[in-house]
């Protein structure tokens, strides 16, 4: 069982919602990744996705873009991501961590190079943005030889044959885009997450998680009542770009735990 299926086991009997938050590796600077890791920990995150820095950041809105070009202004790149979860594992071996970017960097070291090191590191998964999961198949297998789990984006747009194609190769969880376009847009209609995930349940069994769009405690709860999961990521980021970075690591984990606690009082 990986380290990904476990929290989510421990936590459906403990019956609470999985909070996923996302941060950009590098940003605002190299030296406060990891205390952001373990900041979003204290603040009550179950699962963690370390951004993994790109130029053309497609599904990202101007808030994660942001991030990724601040991070890339200190030439962030996988070995130092891969250097960053690490680090974290020196203290932490029990939070989850996937790696979320695009497929460009991977491409670049090779499959089995990056299924090595982040095994290697102690990475959990992966979510890469532009690998469709019908072309993943051997690739989903390899991650899931090494125990790491391949993680897949479902979208309001989804057919019914991606839905499938994610239920055969996904594991750990399935990540529903709540929204139409990118992250950090527009706000979301819960009715309609709500229909959507009950769909997708029919043919994924493993846990749902939904994003894009959740931005304080009450969509979370909202959304926590048909998700197994709430992802939150370009909040987080504007957190850290509100506050001198002196004090973001304080802010991350004050904004985590307001989160938590509107997710436990459901």
């Amino acid at each position: 069982m990986s380290r990904i299926e476990s929290t989510f086991t421990a936590l459906k009997a403990q019956n609470k919602t999985a909070l996923v938050t996302f941060i950009t590796a590098g940003d605002p600077g190299p030296e406060l990744t990891v205390p952001l890791m373990h900041a979003l920990v204290a603040g009550g995150a179950d699962v963690l996705e370390l951004g993994v820095p790109f130029s053309d950041p497609m599904a990202e809105g101007p808030v994660i873009q942001r991030a990724c070009e601040r991070a890339l202004k200190f030439n962030i790149g996988l070995k130092d991501v891969f250097a960053f979860v690490r680090e974290f594992r020196k203290t932490d071996r029990q939070t989850p961590v996937v790696l979320m970017g695009y497929a460009n960097p991977i491409e670049r070291i090779g499959q089995t190079e990056f299924i090595r090191c982040a095994k290697e590191a102690g990475a959990d998964g992966a979510i890469v943005v532009d690998y469709p999961p019908e072309e993943c198949a051997d690739f989903a297998s390899a991650m899931r030889d090494n125990g790491l789990d391949l993680i897949f984006l479902l979208a309001p747009t989804s057919t019914t044959e991606r839905v499938k194609q994610v239920a055969q190769y996904g594991g750990g969880f399935s990540y529903y885009v709540s929204l139409k376009g990118v992250t950090g847009s527009g706000a979301i209609d819960t009715d309609d997450v709500a229909r959507r995930v009950s769909a997708i349940r029919e043919h994924v069994k493993l846990p749902i998680g939904v994003g894009f769009g959740i931005r304080d405690g009450a969509t979370a709860k909202a959304v926590a009542q048909v998700a197994d999961a709430v992802v939150i990521g370009s909040r987080i980021i504007q957190e850290i770009e509100a506050h001198p970075a002196s004090e973001a690591v304080e802010a991350v984990r004050s904004f985590t735990s307001s989160i938590r606690a509107a997710l436990d009082a459901r």
